[in-house]
């Protein structure tokens, strides 16, 4: 048996943990810059607030109904959710943590009598420990599982935020309340193909008469779908894998056309991918500089520029000067830049690199890249940087909605009056 945990409108739910008077009242959490909605409370939903809809379009209705709007606060929502992962990692040690919000569990091999009972009790431990909200659904595979969840979300009066999907009379039923387009995996293009062939329910999904069209149009991916809606699991829980390739890229607050400034955000971001590269103990050889201008200003507006190493790398200090010099080549005087970014590609592990013979890297580097993640782990801040970089922010944003890092900074931690 399988479980999907989701937190309920998990960044909203972050934001009341620490300002309770906000329970009741329409939530919504901004991107990066303040630009669109990415997360709702149930009552901003009921608003007509639409998922992704930029700020200045809805800033009337959100003023109108008294709406709190808050700009996005990763580092608090990363580390709530973290404590969620630990709890569920009590009741289940085979944990796939799918997204921010969201985590499979996997029950093979465990004795639970009752699921419905054991996900009441983990319910009730996030709600208690952490004020998350969540929704779980159980069943016998992962995409069953997702429907189990989504069933679970929308009828909480009846099933109290938990449903269990364990006899083919509930799969069914819960095959035919889903909507094609919801199935996990189905997306826009997939779900107008489906409709048009007239399969518009997960039940219509898994008639045997529609596994050819299924595997003409999703191959191999389709078929294993249609399996798991049968209650057949073929996908497994995932294990953790290091990524192949690590992208910072962001928007800027205002305009740039100075290039110092340009400087200061490419070599910023280039420290970061070296951060991430030296957190899953890999290197790469491959850096990218990618810089976007003001679309409106000219028809070619985005720029890429990209330089092999010799020698495999995660030194910050490396990949920021590799990157400047890349950027110095596509920088054009005089254009307005709105956005910019550092890739790095063709990751290896670190333990598999091979020194060079002629030209390989001051290794001064890994000491200096140490003592800084050491600095870093040690007090959760950027302190120690390059003397190009901003040393005030490290993510130059607009967030004028911000709430406080009630758990990642000490400075902003809650009093308590006795």
């Amino acid at each position: 048996m399988y479980a999907l945990i989701d937190c309920n409108n998990f960044y909203a739910s972050c934001e009341r943990v620490f300002q309770p008077q906000y329970n009741g009242k329409p939530i919504v959490v901004l991107s990066n810059n303040d630009g669109c909605v990415i997360s709702r409370s149930d009552e901003a939903k009921k608003l007509g607030i639409p998922m992704g809809a930029p700020e200045f379009k809805c800033r009337e209705l959100l003023k109108q109904h008294n709406a709190i709007v808050f700009s996005s606060n990763y580092p608090l929502y990363g580390d709530l959710s973290e404590r969620v992962m630990k709890i569920l990692e009590y009741y289940c040690p085979s944990i796939e943590v799918y997204s921010i919000d969201e985590a499979f569990l996997n029950f093979n091999g465990m004795q639970i009598d009752n699921f419905n009972d054991y996900g009441i009790q983990i319910k009730e431990r996030v709600q208690k420990w952490i004020s998350i909200p969540t929704s779980i659904g159980f069943a016998p595979s992962k995409a069953l599982a997702k429907v189990a969840n989504k069933i679970a979300r929308k009828f909480p009066e009846h099933t109290k935020g938990v449903y269990v999907i364990d006899t083919d009379e509930k799969r069914i039923k819960a095959l035919k309340w889903t909507k094609v387009e919801d199935i996990w995996g189905i997306g826009f293009r997939l779900s107008k193909k489906m409709k048009a062939r007239n399969i518009l329910t997960a039940l219509d999904f898994v008639q045997a008469y529609n596994e050819a069209f299924i595997k003409k149009e999703m191959g191999i991916t389709g078929l294993r779908l249609k399996y798991e809606l049968e209650g057949k699991s073929v996908i497994d829980i995932d294990e953790p894998k290091n990524k192949k390739s690590i992208a910072i890229t962001r928007s800027f607050k205002q305009d740039i056309t100075d290039i110092l400034e340009l400087k200061e955000r490419i070599s910023t971001f280039a420290m970061v991918c070296g951060e991430k590269l030296r957190k899953q103990k890999s290197c790469c050889y491959n850096i990218i500089v990618y810089l976007r201008k003001d679309k409106y200003q000219d028809s070619q507006y985005n720029f890429y520029k990209m330089e092999t190493l010799p020698f495999a790398t995660n030194s910050g200090i490396t990949i920021s000067n590799t990157a400047i010099k890349m950027l110095n080549e596509i920088y054009q005087k005089g254009s307005i830049y709105k956005k910019a970014g550092v890739i790095v590609t063709q990751i290896i592990p670190e333990d598999k690199k091979q020194f060079h013979l002629f030209e390989e890297e001051n290794p001064k580097h890994q000491l200096l890249m140490k003592i800084m993640d050491d600095f870093q782990k040690k007090t959760g801040e950027r302190k120690i940087k390059l003397a190009n970089q901003n040393l005030k922010a490290t993510w130059i944003m607009k967030q004028n909605h911000l709430s406080k890092k009630y758990t990642t900074d000490i400075n902003e931690i809650l009093c308590v009056k006795c």
